[in-house]
Formats: structure tokens, sequence, C-alpha cells
């Protein structure tokens, strides 16, 4: 399954769709070296770029919504800092030989809750940021 930043994922906000863009692209390319059996030389780089990604788009998502007056920054703050940790989780849990099916699994279904995430609350943040402008 290929991951597209499609327009019932897109915010309106350029930053953050442009960063929904940079993950899509980078766990896409994962799938497809995995698929190609290249999945071992490819998931290191993939899991170094999603925990630094996630530090620095959260963080970015966070001031946002923060200067904007957003409601709930609480709860977007503790679903970040509890989605950083199961990244963080599944990826100390992926052994230096490589991937299982298993482990790509768990990766690909952690994405999903993100994806989730953006359809519902980073669409409404977006909206709102561009309803007050």
């Amino acid at each position: 399954m290929k991951y597209e930043l499609t327009k019932d994922l897109e915010t309106g906000n350029f930053i953050i769709d442009h960063e929904h863009r940079e993950l899509f692209n980078a766990v896409n390319a994962m799938m497809d070296a995995c698929a190609k059996g290249q999945g071992r030389s490819s998931i290191e780089p993939t899991i170094k770029f999603l925990l630094n990604y996630v530090d620095r788009h959260f963080a970015h998502e966070e001031e946002l919504h923060q200067k904007s007056g957003f409601e709930n920054l609480a709860a977007h703050q503790q679903f970040h800092r509890g989605y950083t940790a199961k990244l963080r989780e599944i990826a100390a849990g992926i052994p230096a030989a490589g991937p299982s099916v298993a482990d790509l699994n768990k990766l690909n279904q952690h994405i999903g809750v993100l994806v989730s995430h953006i359809r519902t609350v980073d669409k409404k943040l977006g909206a709102y940021i561009a309803a007050k402008h």
C-alpha cells in the first residue's frame, strides 16, 4: 500500500502538508525496497528519518497550534508524545540483522495511526488556521 497525501489528508498549511509528503515518500521508499528484497539496507535510514521527522514535525505542529490558539493543545501534545514513544519502541525492537515481516507490519500499522491523526486532528488545525486568516 502506497501512502499518498490525497485531498482528504491535506491540511491547507504548506509546511505541515510538505512535511506529511516527506513522511509518505520515506515510508513508500522503504516499502518499495522491502518488496525488492532490499529492506535491510533501507530500514535503518528510514527509521532514523522517522525518529527525526516526528520530533521536528510535531514541534512545528505544536508551534502552529499554540500560535493559532486552537483548542486542545495538551491533547495534541499528549498524542505526539505517545506516538513518538511507541515509534521508538518499535524501532528499538527491530533487530540489527533487519526487519521481519512482523516488524514491518508493526511499523506500517503505526504509520496508519498517524494517517488517521492527520485526517482528523491535523485537518481541523489547518482549517482553523485558514479561517483565522
